[in-house]
């Protein structure tokens, strides 16, 4: 079995006033509060989803 790529990611901008559809990628990639870092499986639809709001994370080391 070989291990699937991760990526680490920190919401360091609130989703507060932010279009729907940024408030859905923020929840759909695993945040529940600020500051909050969490690892996805790096997929395409995962890229895609961190594209749409990477002015509100941080993608860490």
């Amino acid at each position: 079995m070989s291990k699937a790529k991760t990526i680490n990611i920190k919401l360091i901008k609130s989703g507060i006033g932010r279009m729907k559809r940024h408030k859905l990628c923020i929840k759909g990639l695993g945040f529940k509060k600020l500051n909050q870092t969490v690892t996805v499986i790096d997929t395409p639809s995962n890229r895609g989803l961190i594209n749409k709001i990477s002015d509100m994370i941080e993608i860490q080391e």
